[in-house]
């Protein structure tokens, strides 16, 4: 298998090898040790930091999707009403998850190179609609945008929405995520994106009116909440956790606390920033829209004209550069730089949009 020596994908990103090295010492049963309680409570402190809240944060095993299903599953029951806010593929699919749970979905749209913008829509749909749940996606990574949150969530909290939910998977670690002054009350992060560990940990702040609806659908499945909530009082959780996974976390909320977070998140945004302003100069446009914001953790950019993808594509990794595709209507349209974590590096930087220029001269 070919290996190339610049990963700039849009996640799971390079693991720095500091929290490579966790994976090398041997651990204790989850179940038994209290090492393994003190590390959990250890992480989950880092992670309220990073998240920006002062809720509890559950962390589970398993890749970012499941803490995704585990939080509607655990919180819908059949009929509930859901209002999606959709600009882009994840936005929509969260309501189309929903769906497949039973929910009653109705999802508001902006196209997909668009972030979200005014919202009477929203408020005339909350107002007529009722839901007990809106969900949105804070960096929308097929689109390389960054959905503002604020308004969204004032307007949840005025207008008395039992529930926010936010896929802040792509920005949490790489932007801020501000979850209590958003009025999140289900905010989703997961381990291969900013926190530039593999995709074996998924995690999320819970408000206490979330805990409540846990309570009372009490679903009970792999990705459920509510064993969570005495699992730490009880010692007991409700499957053999992943220590290395949770001791490579507990490492990378470390290395950001280190670096510390307005730090963190201006390297994010200075990386971001030149690499839109080189990739412009070099003729290529981007694809959010000039009114949109451009995510600080993934550029989008269209492909050149008068180039497929997959030609492309092969002529970059001829120089050892990888870089992300697009999803849904951008397959094929768009590809995608990933700078979040580890990647979020004006060197690494530099040098992909070296290569990316000389694939450029030579077309």
């Amino acid at each position: 298998m070919r290996t190339y020596p610049l990963p700039m994908v849009p996640g799971p990103v390079s693991v720095p090898a500091e929290i490579r090295k966790v994976y090398q010492t041997d651990y204790g049963s989850g179940d038994l040790e209290p090492e393994f309680f003190e590390l959990y409570s250890t992480t989950e402190t880092h992670l309220k930091t990073i998240f920006g809240t002062h809720n509890s944060v559950v962390i589970q095993s398993g890749e970012a999707m499941l803490t995704l299903w585990g939080a509607l599953k655990s919180c819908l029951s059949p009929a509930d009403r859901v209002l999606a806010i959709g600009t882009g593929v994840f936005g929509r699919g969260i309501g189309d998850m929903a769906a497949s749970l039973g929910a009653e979905v109705r999802t508001i749209n902006w196209k997909d190179d668009e972030t979200i913008g005014n919202l009477d829509r929203v408020e005339e749909a909350v107002k007529r609609f009722k839901p007990k749940m809106i969900t949105a996606v804070h960096c929308e990574t097929p689109s390389g945008t960054l959905n503002p949150l604020s308004d969204l969530g004032k307007l949840k909290d005025d207008l008395h929405v039992p529930l926010l939910y936010v896929d802040a998977v792509s920005s949490v670690g790489g932007a801020p995520v501000r979850a209590d002054h958003n009025h999140i009350d289900l905010c989703l992060g997961g381990s291969q994106k900013c926190l530039s560990c593999p995709p074996s940990i998924c995690f999320l702040s819970v408000s206490d009116a979330a805990w409540e609806i846990i309570d009372q659908v009490s679903y009970q499945g792999y990705d459920a909440l509510k064993p969570f909530r005495s699992a730490q009082k009880n010692k007991f959780f409700p499957y053999t956790p992943d220590w290395y996974g949770l001791a490579a976390l507990n490492a990378a909320t470390l290395r950001i606390l280190h670096e510390g977070l307005t730090d963190c998140f201006e390297r994010h945004q200075g990386v971001a920033a030149f690499c839109r302003e080189k990739l412009t100069r070099m003729g290529l446009t981007l694809f959010p829209s000039a009114s949109a914001i451009p995510s600080p953790t993934v550029t989008a950019v269209n492909v050149p004209s008068g180039q497929t993808w997959p030609e492309f594509d092969a002529r970059l990794r001829h120089y050892g550069l990888v870089v992300g595709g697009s999803l849904g209507p951008m397959e094929n349209k768009v590809f995608r730089l990933g700078h979040m974590g580890s990647q979020a590096d004006m060197d690494l930087v530099k040098k992909s949009l070296m290569i990316i220029e000389k694939v450029l001269n030579k077309l």
